[in-house]
């Protein structure tokens, strides 16, 4: 991956079962080990891969991301200090579209949040790193995630509980292939919300705060159900001011810090961003509702069976 580094670093492939020939391309490249395993998911692949590297410093990137050149440097930083256990980096994307553009200004404004923090809780995989020996004493990423989602989130969430210390690196970047179609971008959303629950009801006092999220989105996600009690009332009582009205001008208020910043960076996200932001709640919401619901279900299932 093109890393402008003097350091020794092994790169490992973990094949989680695929049925393409991610095998024999992997094979072409002398300097990157395959570790081959039978389909069983993403967190369980990521945790092949830590136990079988042989450093003391993993770092995690993602199938869909190419780090810059002074990623691995960047990313190694924080570790000269002795109570560093990880470090998170940022995307980078050179697409076109709006949504692309859109979903790039929506990870900086979280970034910005991130800035300023002595300590973060809060580490994707698409640019992680851990200290080897604390990511094996946590377990790694826990396996009950089937997919490519929140599993990262819940093992920060994890380590911060253990008031491990984690750092920002916002100089440490990777390029993505961020969603560049609407559909896809609402999909990714509700699918990140739904997976989120299962993460905060293993972790219940992230869901009031972490590093990462703002807290106007988890009121935003509110509107659409506001907006249907707010018909309801406009229907049967007929106020002089019209519910709904008050509930869009209270979601539009909301969004205006975001729009304001993304309007100084990018003038046609900044014109769109109220109506995505508004669809964003939605899928928001769907994905949060039926993922507490999974996420409810799911762990009375391992209480019982640890009762048993």
């Amino acid at each position: 991956m093109g890393q402008s580094t003097q350091r020794e670093f092994e790169i490992l492939v973990v094949d989680d079962g695929s049925t393409d020939d991610t095998a024999s391309v992997v094979k072409k490249f002398p300097r990157v080990r395959i570790v081959q395993q039978t389909n069983a998911g993403p967190a369980a692949a990521r945790n092949r891969g830590a136990r079988e590297a042989r450093g003391s410093i993993l770092l995690f990137t993602d199938d869909d991301c190419v780090p810059a050149p002074d990623w691995m440097e960047a990313m190694l930083a924080p570790f000269g200090d002795p109570e560093v256990v990880g470090a998170k980096g940022v995307y980078l994307t050179r697409q076109t579209r709006i949504i692309a553009r859109f979903v790039q200004i929506e990870y900086e404004d979280k970034y910005r949040l991130m800035s300023p923090e002595k300590e973060i809780d809060f580490i994707d995989t698409y640019s992680a790193a851990f200290r080897r020996d604390r990511f094996l004493e946590m377990g790694g990423y826990d396996p009950s995630f089937p997919v490519a989602c929140a599993e990262d989130v819940e093992l920060s969430y994890r380590m911060s509980a253990r008031g491990w210390k984690m750092k920002f690196v916002p100089d440490a970047a990777v390029c993505h292939v961020h969603p560049d179609r609407l559909a896809a971008y609402l999909r990714k959303k509700y699918k990140f919300a739904y997976w989120r629950m299962l993460a905060v009801r293993k972790n219940p006092a992230k869901g009031v705060k972490d590093s990462h999220t703002p807290q106007v989105m988890k009121l935003q996600l509110l509107l659409w159900p506001a907006l249907l009690v707010a018909g309801f009332v406009d229907i049967a009582a007929r106020p002089r001011f019209p519910a709904t009205l008050i509930v869009l001008s209270a979601f539009l208020l909301s969004t205006l810090p975001f729009v304001l910043r993304a309007m100084a960076k990018d003038v046609g996200v900044g014109l769109m961003s109220p109506f995505l932001l508004a669809a964003r709640a939605g899928a928001q919401f769907l994905g949060a509702t039926r993922g507490a619901i999974y996420a409810w279900r799911t762990l009375a299932i391992l209480q019982r069976k640890k009762a048993a």
